[in-house]
């Protein structure tokens, strides 16, 4: 198990957001669109700040377009929020990024779970051990697929640098299991955002990952804080807030994920540009008119009146 530097520990505790990656219109990602999204979520207290997640459509993006992401954003971040990278694909993709990472001002990393179709359960903790080595920073594993099973989980979080787990998956009891089996020195982390962060919180997992932070991180920050206190009542209400603009991330068979935050973000008056294939742009007409109408609700269309 890793000692994780108090600041790191705490912000593991809270909201991991994952900022989305510009574009422009020729299609070349644009770090520096993102200055307003970061001044916002640090403003709020948003707790660290992920480049290269999957709202970042990190397997869209060719390897130089995400390591220019992971050298210039950091210092957008200005240590304001702890800064992750996220770091995957091939086992040399994954080392060359994590290698860096330090030297790019990242504060820890973020191994995506290897998306190949022929996975051993002790070829991923051999593959975490080259990336967490190549690293020298705290390192959080992303795990969407918990198939892997409960001793694979625990030997990779007994790799040293492993300080969290972000649980992408909705199988809490297993999550419970995986927490008593592996002790308090792992922090778990919701890895389903905001709707999944009371049932994770109840069984022992501590804070959340969250893509609304892009467009409304006072939002995020109120369930995180109420949750921090027990009140549930006001996270779940909260929660039920924001219900809408989940439900049309969730479209298209999560298609839509990144779309819909990029719509809304473009809408406020955030350029960001499209998400590229293989998600779903432009947004389908019906749901774009329901998130015009709910960012009318919320008053946040461009050019409406402050």
């Amino acid at each position: 198990m890793t000692a994780l530097p108090e600041r790191a520990r705490k912000a593991l505790s809270g909201i991991s957001g994952i900022l989305v990656t510009p574009l422009d219109a020729s299609d070349t990602p644009q770090p520096q669109r993102l200055k307003p999204i970061i001044d916002r979520c640090a403003q709020a207290g948003v707790d660290g700040l992920t480049i290269n997640g999957n709202t970042s459509e990190f397997y869209g993006l060719t390897m130089a377009e995400a390591e220019r992401m992971q050298a210039e954003v950091p210092a957008l971040i200005g240590g304001r929020t702890l800064t992750i990278a996220g770091v995957g694909r091939s086992i040399k993709d994954a080392v060359h990024l994590a290698s860096r990472a330090k030297a790019d001002g990242c504060d820890a990393i973020m191994i995506h779970q290897p998306p190949d179709p022929f996975v051993a359960p002790r070829g991923v903790v051999e593959y975490v051990r080259r990336v967490a080595d190549a690293a020298g920073l705290p390192v959080v594993l992303y795990l969407r697929n918990d198939g892997i099973g409960l001793p694979a989980i625990e030997q990779l979080c007994r790799i040293p640098g492993v300080a969290g787990v972000k649980w992408a998956t909705p199988n809490i009891m297993t999550l419970a299991k995986a927490i008593h089996r592996v002790g308090p020195d792992i922090n778990f982390v919701c890895g389903l955002a905001e709707p999944w962060a009371p049932p994770m919180t109840a069984v022992g997992a501590k804070g959340f990952t969250s893509g609304l932070i892009n467009l409304l991180p006072e939002r995020s920050v109120t369930i995180r804080d109420a949750l921090a206190r027990g009140d549930y009542a006001t996270a779940n209400s909260t929660i039920a807030g924001i219900e809408t603009f989940e439900a049309l991330r969730s479209e298209e068979q999560n298609g839509t994920n990144v779309s819909v935050v990029k719509s809304a973000l473009t809408l406020t008056g955030i350029d960001v540009g499209h998400a590229r294939p293989p998600a779903a742009w432009p947004l389908a007409p019906e749901a774009a008119a329901k998130l015009e109408a709910l960012l009318k609700e919320w008053g946040m269309m461009a050019g409406a009146a402050a």
